[in-house]
């Protein structure tokens, strides 16, 4: 990991006490009983991020669209499905933490509404009337606790990477943003490495190289622990 120069190290760093709250996977918004639009996270880096943090020391929960991982000490899961089920999961959540890791993929469109029944394949097409859903790093502007929050965002992106990266963070209000090219072979969603930039509003926090996924949460967990009021060397 590249770090500005004098930058705590991992291995100084502990989250012991703090509450973290973790987002992973991909949201499924329902077409019918038995088809979504959905995308292509498998929840991995999120999984990786509870991991780190309990690492860490913190007590963390997970908020899930994906298969949860294994029981651990410290780990609470809640699983959800659609963006409003994990809306309402990370609000529930935020009323007793310290930090917000928003590393779900949550689907931006939904259908306007679900049919109770499977749809039927029809020779000639189907059209669907898709509305956008809950923008939930948004929403949190309106969260009580949103100042005792440290909050973390990502940014997948195939274009204009840092500039999309930093557009989001001024836009979302986050304190911290993670940037991944996800067009990058071998990297991102599904893949078990990743490459990330992290950026807060000053500019580029760390630039982490290619490695497995465990080991660059580390270094997010790092950059963001650095700046909590309650890390400690």
């Amino acid at each position: 990991m590249t770090v500005p120069p004098g930058a705590p190290q991992a291995s100084r760093l502990r989250l012991d006490g703090v509450s973290v709250v973790v987002t992973a996977g991909g949201t499924r918004e329902p077409i019918d009983p038995v088809r979504f639009i959905g995308n292509r996270s498998s929840g991995k880096m999120g999984n990786a991020l509870a991991a780190a943090c309990l690492e860490a020391g913190a007590i963390v929960e997970l908020v899930t669209a994906a298969a949860p991982p294994a029981p651990a000490p410290g780990l609470r899961v809640t699983e959800v499905e659609t963006a409003e089920e994990m809306r309402e999961a990370v609000w529930a959540a935020l009323r007793s933490a310290d930090l917000l890791f928003m590393a779900a993929a949550v689907a931006d469109y939904r259908p306007r509404q679900a049919a109770e029944r499977k749809v039927k394949k029809d020779p000639a097409g189907i059209s669907l009337d898709l509305v956008p859903t809950t923008d939930i790093l948004a929403s949190l502007r309106h969260h009580p606790r949103r100042s005792a929050v440290f909050l973390v965002g990502f940014a997948a992106e195939t274009d204009d990477l840092v500039a999309n990266a930093r557009d989001k963070l001024h836009r979302k209000g986050l304190d911290l943003i993670v940037l991944n090219d996800v067009r990058a072979p071998g990297i991102g969603m599904g893949a078990d490495d990743n490459a990330v930039t992290v950026l807060d509003a000053e500019g580029v926090v760390a630039a982490v190289p290619r490695r497995p996924k465990l080991e660059v949460a580390r270094a997010i967990v790092v950059a963001a622990a650095a700046r909590l009021p309650l890390a400690s060397a």
